[in-house]
């Protein structure tokens, strides 16, 4: 069945989210993705030329989802140092529990590949600044340390979510710990 352009990306990237799922992200390759499609190579080819490029994509997808469900949920919070971290832990844990192992795994795929490399650093970026942008009124520190700041934690959620992933750790002992070091690392000092 023909389908527009954009319904056919967005299939295409259901099932490649489904490989990745079931086998990893090795696994994925554009003939892979055009079999377990229904479709032809020259169709996956199309929508993606290469697997790098068909990787950033699903990190795409998944980042956007994450930053729009984290600024949502930004825009209805009050506004208070430990409301915002426990909305800003609570949007990063639930994403990642949703997600499943799949964002890690897509993510250590694209290492390898300088251009698609920082185009995901350009999709960090992106999150740090909405997390500078968040923590700012109650920090007592310049903007440059602020994003500093925010490059640390988002390090240290990282390493928590692999803790989470492993079953080393609950996704709410990782949320409320993150919670708690976001307001440790930019609340002003009491006088």
């Amino acid at each position: 069945m023909k389908l527009p352009k954009a319904e056919r990306r967005d299939q295409l990237l259901a099932v490649a989210m489904t490989i990745v799922r079931e086998e990893g992200a090795d696994a994925l390759t554009l003939g892979t993705l055009a079999t377990r499609a229904g479709v032809s190579r020259p169709i996956a080819y199309d929508h993606f030329s290469t697997r790098p490029r068909l990787l950033l994509a699903l990190f795409q997808q998944l980042e956007d989802r994450y930053i729009q469900s984290l600024r949502t949920a930004l825009a209805a919070v009050p506004g208070r140092l430990y409301s915002v971290a426990d909305v800003m832990s609570s949007a990063y844990f639930n994403c990642h529990a949703e997600m499943g192992p799949e964002g890690p795994s897509i993510s250590a795929a694209l290492k390898g590949n300088a251009e698609m490399a920082r185009r995901q650093q350009a999709m960090i970026d992106e999150y740090v600044d909405l997390m500078r942008d968040a923590l700012r009124p109650f920090a007592s520190v310049d903007d440059e340390r602020l994003r500093l700041i925010c490059n640390g934690l988002l390090g240290a959620a990282e390493a928590m979510a692999r803790e989470v992933h492993a079953g080393r750790s609950s996704t709410a002992a990782a949320t409320s710990a993150w919670s708690s070091l976001i307001v440790r690392s930019v609340a002003k000092p009491s006088s």
